[in-house]
């Protein structure tokens, strides 16, 4: 439907689309299923989490139906293209992924648990692809917003790749970055909760189908 690459590439900062400054779409107010909006500032004590796992629509939906998620949004993040649309991205010149930011409540769901859902519901060692969904856009990401997010990550990575490993898979691929100097951009209106809007709707979301280890010792311990 859009412009792939025969194989996908992520763009370098010269060749990919220059964007705009301002969007050219306006996001919904509140989350049509948790009923909270959907975006900041948020209330104090809750915490900001970024993933991306492929089509992001069955990867919000996977993070709303997580207790203690106090509201999730979609959008595109980790490449160059200011206020991108979502063919832009879909053509994979902006180097952004498609991802889910989780607004959540550590006294009822700790950063760890989220970090569950996100590795068991996708397979984090495929590379620019998510099943039949290729393109730069689609890869495993993780983009942290504090020190103690970075090594819980890198914690979490090490003790799945394990379990990886042993059942026979490869190398995990993901993305581990810091969110400053990744802008989120929120998506356009008809990617907020689209499985929610559309309960027949695609969904490219699929695990391993291993269980991945919580509870690891913090980095350093």
């Amino acid at each position: 439907m859009f412009l792939h690459r025969r194989t996908p590439q992520l763009p370098t900062p010269q060749e990919a689309l220059r964007g705009r400054p301002t969007p050219e779409f306006t996001v919904p107010s509140r989350h049509t299923v948790l009923g909270n909006p959907l975006l900041g500032p948020y209330p104090d004590g809750l915490e900001v989490a970024d993933f991306a796992m492929g089509c992001f629509w069955g990867a919000e939906r996977k993070f709303w139906q997580t207790d203690g998620v106090w509201t999730t949004l979609v959008g595109y993040q980790g490449g160059y293209t200011e206020n991108p649309a979502y063919e832009e991205v879909c053509s994979g010149l902006t180097g952004h992924t498609e991802a889910v930011r989780v607004v959540y409540d550590p006294r009822v769901v700790t950063y760890e648990q989220l970090l569950k859902v996100f590795w068991e519901s996708h397979d984090p060692t495929q590379g620019f692809r998510q099943g039949n969904d290729v393109g730069t856009q689609y890869r495993s990401a993780v983009y942290t917003h504090s020190p103690a997010q970075a090594a819980t990550v890198a914690a979490s990575r090490e003790a799945y790749q394990k379990v990886l490993t042993g059942s026979g898979h490869g190398e995990i691929t993901t993305e581990i970055l810091p969110a400053e100097g990744r802008p989120f951009w929120p998506a356009e209106a008809a990617h907020q909760q689209y499985l929610d809007k559309n309960p027949a709707g695609y969904c490219g979301i699929g695990g391993t189908g291993v269980s991945c280890p919580i509870g690891v010792a913090p980095a350093g311990e």
